[in-house]
């Protein structure tokens, strides 16, 4: 793995993918003291910064003879990406997903005219059984990570950085299987080696992180996030090393932080960012880097994003940014409670956005009941007044 490798992938995606320039941030740039710029793979062809690698990948293979078919497993990006290139080069193709896999995702890849395969409940289950097919079938198996092609791919997102702002001073990378993150080191460390590059794991889903900590390879037996684009129990062994050498820092965030972030970037930048990819930005804003006064870049790595659970993710985020708060309140069970409580929120100027009775856990008399409240307000002191104005009126905040 080369800086040459990186530069002949750029000529192979000249034309075929979208370089898409950095933009500056002016509301994250004032929450961090730094200057914050997003470099914005969610707005990619395929909606990932997948599409390099996999296009790199086949392209490659193509130059040195046509297959004649291909497969891999995914949790979805990657499908998309493989699926993009493979529906350019008319090579049947067929992609292994694991069944927690976001309907969109799935939906997206089938859209390319290629074989799914639901598979196992976690990314490592299905690329066992894509495995298994490729004995089977004789398929060429296009590797989602662990692959100096792949890797290479990834690395021109590197290059692109550095042509839009030389003089950075920290890169900040979601990672998973360590594709994109070897690849952008690597690149970004040929040209600049005082730049800082820095990975981005989810706290529950830290393989990376603690093989970097521990300076050995460790697989994880568990993973658990919203960040289902970086859910991965075993890192590459190719792309392991390459961290080792050229990151110099590996982080982690936790799933109420990257679901903060995500909202963030939807009311600040107007933009639909992934759990994934909002991960980079989440380490900045949270203070997991030090970033004061320095040029930073956040990549944000995908926008495919499932709608069926995007409710979820922003509930989670306005939890945990102190926008929702749900209360639990003892009452008398006779007419006239929800009304005075419901009136006594008003006069706070929260918002009522869902009341539920509970009769059947109270400790106390047998004539009370619990009403569980979840209000909007507009930030911690909201809440604090919220819950102040009950207590004046009388009313037990469980």
């Amino acid at each position: 793995m080369n800086l040459q490798e990186i530069q002949s992938a750029k000529v192979r995606l000249s034309g075929v993918i979208h370089n898409i320039p950095l933009e500056y941030t002016t509301h994250f740039s004032k929450v961090t003291e730094a200057e914050v710029f997003l470099k914005c793979e969610n707005r990619q062809k395929t909606g990932s910064f997948k599409v390099r690698g996999a296009y790199n990948k086949i392209a490659k293979l193509i130059e040195t003879g046509k297959p004649s078919s291909f497969i891999c497993a995914s949790l979805g990006n990657h499908a998309q990406g493989v699926a993009y290139a493979a529906s350019k080069s008319g090579i049947p193709t067929t992609i292994v997903m694991p069944k927690s896999a976001p309907l969109a995702k799935v939906t997206a890849v089938q859209g390319y005219g290629v074989s799914v395969v639901l598979y196992g409940d976690f990314f490592d289950d299905a690329q066992a059984h894509a495995k298994k097919l490729e004995k089977e079938t004789g398929a060429v198996f296009i590797e989602p990570f662990n692959d100096y092609d792949i890797i290479a791919g990834q690395g021109t997102i590197g290059f692109e950085i550095l042509d839009n702002l030389a003089d950075a001073d920290i890169i900040v990378v979601p990672t998973g299987g360590g594709g994109l993150l070897s690849g952008v080191a690597v690149a970004v460390k040929s040209v600049n080696k005082k730049c800082q590059v820095v990975g981005v794991q989810a706290e529950k889903a830290a393989a990376l992180v603690q093989s970097y900590k521990s300076k050995k390879l460790t697989p994880l037996n568990q993973i658990y996030t919203i960040a289902d684009g970086i859910a991965v129990k075993r890192p590459g062994d190719l792309t392991y090393p390459l961290i080792q050498k050229y990151v110099d820092q590996m982080v982690t965030v936790t799933d109420d932080e990257i679901a903060s972030t995500v909202i963030g970037l939807m009311e600040r930048t107007k933009q639909i960012v992934e759990p994934a990819g909002a991960s980079s930005l989440a380490a900045v804003i949270c203070n997991k880097i030090n970033v004061k006064g320095k040029k930073v870049v956040c990549v944000l790595s995908g926008g495919n994003i499932d709608v069926g659970i995007i409710h979820k993710i922003i509930e989670r985020g306005l939890i945990k940014r102190g926008r929702q708060i749900s209360l639990a309140i003892l009452l008398q069970d006779k007419p006239g409670g929800l009304e005075r409580v419901s009136g006594t929120i008003a006069r706070t100027n929260a918002n009522v956005i869902g009341v539920r009775f509970d009769r059947t856990g109270v400790e106390s008399e047998i004539n009370d009941v619990v009403l569980h409240v979840t209000c909007e307000v507009s930030g911690e002191k909201h809440s604090e007044e919220v819950v102040a104005e009950l207590s004046k009126a009388g009313f037990k905040v469980l």
